[in-house]
């Protein structure tokens, strides 16, 4: 599903029109990152899931194209944890 089609099944589930519900989703994804950004701060949705972010250590990778070994520096990278609700939704 591509997000204009997320963006129509909003409007028509929330009664809204397309620019409301583009908004809308904007808001919350805008909400969610920045969330995140501050000091890793979890975001959880109810029956949807978690969003959260984990530390990932320095390592040493491979340039695929030369063999070359390189460093790849540590990092938070964000993750998701879906919740109970949306694992049987799912099934």
């Amino acid at each position: 599903m591509k997000k204009s089609e997320l963006v129509e099944k909003i409007s028509q589930a929330a009664k809204i029109n397309k620019t409301q519900a583009n908004d809308a989703l904007n808001a919350a994804v805008e909400a969610i990152k920045k969330s995140l950004k501050k000091d890793g701060e979890r975001v959880t949705l109810p029956g949807f899931g978690t969003f959260s972010t984990a530390k990932r250590k320095a390592r040493t990778g491979r340039n695929p194209r030369t063999g070359q070994a390189i460093k790849i520096p540590a990092m938070r990278v964000p993750k998701f944890s879906a919740g109970k609700a949306l694992k049987a939704a799912v099934k």
